[in-house]
């Protein structure tokens, strides 16, 4: 959603269990909005919107400054410890059309820990899950982030040498969502660093798609 000068994009985050979702949803908000902790089971149960401050001045278009509002849409870990998928699935469908009925949705981020493996599953993979609500356009609305990237550099890797040795399934994947990724690291850099850069790189997608977002009904 943009007018000549403000801009909202609308971001929802799927993966598995203790992937980093809600952790990841905060840093892009800059806020404490999703409930992050570690458990042995799954933490988030409910779709939760939270929305950022503004960033004045974020970007350029047309020779205006623009204002950026972020909106990101956290939902339950899928294989969920306590919900089925039939839960989670419709839980999400509903929190998607309530929130992104009319606007639309700008990007969906796959949030995936650097240190585990992305294996070929079927009926518990938060990929078909993705495919399932978003539909056949969903390769060009989904992005995947990686998060705890620090481990690659623990392991004495670059991101280059991470997705060389990745698994067929992860490469698959990246391949037919034309390579949207994005390194989330947790040392380093400062969270405002951090969110602008994963912003900045969102916003690259986004206008790599002509700006346009998938609606709900």
């Amino acid at each position: 959603m943009m007018d000549s000068n403000k801009m909202t994009i609308n971001l929802v985050l799927f993966g598995m269990t203790q992937s980093g979702k809600s952790s990841a949803g905060n840093i892009l908000l800059g806020s404490t909005d999703f409930h992050s902790s570690f458990a042995p089971c799954s933490v988030t149960k409910d779709c939760s919107l939270g929305r950022s401050c503004h960033f004045h001045s974020f970007m350029r278009r047309g020779g205006q400054e623009v204002t950026l509002q972020v909106q990101v849409l956290d939902t339950p870990g899928y294989p969920h410890s306590r919900l089925s998928k039939k839960h989670v699935q419709q839980e999400v469908r509903e929190a998607l059309a309530h929130h992104f009925g009319q606007e639309g949705l700008h990007l969906a981020l796959l949030v995936q820990r650097v240190d585990v493996p992305l294996c070929e599953q079927e009926e518990s993979s938060p990929v078909q899950m993705i495919q399932e609500l978003l539909g056949h356009a969903w390769k060009n609305y989904t992005a995947i982030l990686f998060t705890h990237a620090e481990k690659i550099e623990e392991a004495g890797l670059n991101e280059d040498e991470y997705l060389h040795e990745a698994s067929d399934t992860l490469l698959t994947l990246l391949n037919s969502i034309q390579r949207r990724y994005i390194f989330q690291y947790k040392k380093g850099n400062s969270l405002n660093e951090q969110r602008l850069k994963i912003l900045e790189r969102i916003i690259e997608f986004i206008k790599e798609n002509c700006y346009q977002v998938l609606t709900f009904k």
